[in-house]
């Protein structure tokens, strides 16, 4: 299905029809396609809403880059133009990042209860050999920004970005990328706090960009929060371990002890 926000074309699915309300986010490079298990079980209880943020899946993508705030302004108009009064909400990654802050808002309907899974939002310290790396990169950066050489080598500095950047950095497309670099360098620590909902943390104990410390952290820091370890799974531990990882949702969200 589609419904057009802020002048663009957006993607969702909705599935069940419980009583209970259920919204999915996505991480970073994913899509609606990757909760499939997720929207297959939770369904059975609750109607489960699921979108394509700007800039995957098939939704389009926005016309300059965007920052977290313009995707939790998507994501509360989404909400709104489906009238939704009380719903739970789960993200995974960037979509983790997405709900953090949006916690912070002064909603017009009420959060009930919240999901984490390998969630970001933790700015990673950097170690040494990521350091000398950002060293590097800025160094060359002056060099190929200078008007001469700019002048020589139009493309370097966009070449340079390719050779230092990330995976999800070179797979993007260049407002994807602005839109990247604006929201993995924010830091959300000092919001977790604000999140008073029952708050279920499902982490792959393997997981390397998001690491397991990140979790204990948002444990530490979000007052009622519980977290779950899926063993020996990375990243993205609910495609790992669907199974698992959907009873754990299931008895979360239906208050089972």
């Amino acid at each position: 299905m589609n419904i057009i926000i802020n002048d663009l074309n957006i993607n969702y699915s909705k599935d069940g029809n419980g009583q209970d309300v259920l919204l999915l986010l996505h991480g970073w490079g994913s899509n609606i396609v990757n909760f499939k298990h997720i929207i297959q079980s939770t369904s059975k209880y609750s109607t489960v809403y699921a979108i394509d943020m700007p800039g995957f899946g098939q939704s389009d993508e926005p016309k300059q880059s965007w920052c977290v705030d313009d995707y939790v302004e998507l994501v509360i108009q989404f909400i709104e133009k489906m009238n939704i009064e009380k719903l739970s909400i789960l993200g995974h990654s960037f979509g983790g990042r997405v709900i953090i802050k949006m916690i912070s808002r002064n909603l017009t309907f009420n959060i009930e209860k919240v999901v984490l899974v390998d969630s970001a939002g933790i700015k990673p310290k950097a170690n040494n050999k990521s350091s000398f790396k950002v060293k590097c990169f800025k160094f060359a950066k002056k060099i190929v920004s200078l008007g001469l050489v700019k002048k020589m080598f139009p493309n370097a500095l966009e070449n340079l970005k390719r050779r230092f950047g990330s995976e999800d950095y070179k797979n993007a497309t260049p407002i994807m990328r602005e839109t990247l670099v604006k929201t993995v360098n924010e830091d959300l620590t000092n919001l977790l706090s604000n999140i008073t909902q029952d708050t279920l943390l499902i982490w792959g104990d393997k997981d390397t960009a998001t690491p397991i410390s990140d979790a204990k952290k948002m444990e530490e820091l979000i007052p009622n929060s519980k977290l779950i370890t899926v063993k020996n799974a990375g990243h993205y531990s609910f495609l790992e371990q669907p199974y698992l990882v959907n009873k754990v949702i299931e008895t979360f969200l239906k208050g089972k002890e």
